[in-house]
């Protein structure tokens, strides 16, 4: 397995806590506002972590629920959506969060992966992580993990995630996560509730996570050790539920240090 390139211990921040999208409920984020305002206007700052320059993105369908309509319909076009947005100008615009000798450019799209498997009510992220570390040790349609390697777990519907005491759609819509500082991975769970998909259609509400997800995986792959504000999290939680169209899909806008917004 790759690594990435050495960084000294002294130059990185303790970890910061997983930082996730959170309920939209009637244009009100349900996040815990911080316990006193930011003094100035958001900005990330470099930790000194690893950066994913040019992410190579594989997906994972997990559960047998992705065999039904309509979510046997939904896997072609989440696929096509990493087939256009990891070669879009929405990674362009994440140059500027680039490192001496990790310039952040386009990437790739290695492909997906149904996974059937009959699963409870709720998976906890400790049950994610297993399952991507067996896909890789196991499935040779799975790509083997190199210092720019995103993993995307799905979950269908009806079944919820915990990370932390916490659920999806009660409290998060999705997060990105490390397994030792070297395997990297986000979690989708299904938007089946309203503060996870608000007035969006489905694939709007998927299509608009994943790029939040994406950009802070790219961004700061170990939460808090790449670009990161102490007082706003990562460069999608600053811009959370604010979206744009991106050609023909719906994404999410992004933090920008040099504008000083959202964009």
């Amino acid at each position: 397995m790759a690594t990435s390139p050495a960084i000294p211990t002294s130059s990185l921040n303790p970890r910061a806590p997983i930082r996730v999208v959170p309920l939209r409920v009637d244009d009100r984020l349900t996040a815990p506002a911080p316990s006193a305002p930011p003094a100035t206007a958001p900005k990330l700052t470099y930790r000194g972590g690893p950066l994913l320059t040019a992410v190579q993105v594989f997906t994972f369908f997990w559960g047998d629920g992705w065999q039904a309509q309509p979510q046997a319909g939904l896997m072609p076009q989440i696929i096509q959506f990493f087939d256009y947005v990891v070669t879009s100008p929405l990674l362009d615009q994440l140059a500027e969060y680039g490192a001496p000798g990790h310039a952040i450019g386009r990437g790739a799209n290695l492909g997906a992966s149904p996974i059937a498997a009959a699963l409870g009510p709720s998976v906890a992220d400790s049950a994610i992580q297993q399952f991507v570390q067996q896909q890789i040790s196991t499935n040779s349609a799975v790509p083997q993990p190199t210092p720019n390697s995103l993993y995307f777990v799905y979950l269908p519907p009806g079944v919820s995630v915990s990370l932390g005491g916490a659920s999806s759609c009660a409290t998060f819509c999705g997060y990105h996560n490390d397994i030792n500082g070297q395997i990297f991975y986000a979690v989708m769970p299904y938007p089946d509730c309203t503060g996870c998909s608000s007035s969006l259609t489905t694939i709007d509400s998927i299509t608009s996570t994943s790029s939040h997800e994406l950009c802070e995986a790219i961004t700061d792959p170990i939460p808090g050790q790449g670009w990161y504000d102490d007082s706003n999290g990562e460069i999608g939680d600053i811009c959370a539920w604010q979206t744009k169209q991106l050609g023909a899909y719906t994404v999410q806008l992004e933090w920008s240090n040099h504008a000083g917004s959202c964009i």
